[in-house]
């Protein structure tokens, strides 16, 4: 069974990047922790299968992001963003409350933990697709 682990917003703030770049960011808040997604990224993660970062989300003055701590990609269902961190375990947001808190109609989106599958439980790549992880 899931269980719910947080929730996802849109604040309309937007984090600077390592070169100072400014983004505009949708906030997780997993087990207590604040991560970033970039709503550039996001929006071409759910037009495709492809990977988004999970990044680090820090406030001083302004807003900034951080190291990678995670890898996001719509499920191979098209019905949720599923969330891998690299040291937190994997989540899980339908897309159904993902658009309707991009597209304002909701506040939040609840983020549910995917338990974990055990030794019997091993993870299928879909077609077209690679492994990739990142040093933190």
């Amino acid at each position: 069974m899931m269980q719910k682990a947080g929730y996802l917003q849109r604040t309309g703030y937007r984090a600077f990047d390592s070169e100072g770049n400014l983004h505009e960011i949708a906030e997780l808040h997993i087990l207590g922790t604040r991560y970033a997604l970039r709503i550039a990224d996001l929006a071409r993660a759910l037009s495709g299968h492809v990977y988004l970062q999970v990044e680090e989300l820090s406030h001083n003055w302004n807003y900034y992001l951080g190291t990678t701590r995670g890898l996001s990609q719509v499920s191979l269902s098209g019905k949720a963003l599923n969330i891998e961190l690299f040291d937190g375990g994997n989540f899980t947001i339908s897309l159904t409350s993902l658009r309707a808190v991009l597209y304002g109609k909701e506040r939040v989106a609840t983020i549910v933990r995917i338990p974990a599958l055990g030794a019997a439980g091993i993870r299928r790549m879909g077609e077209g697709q690679q492994k990739i992880s990142a040093a933190g």
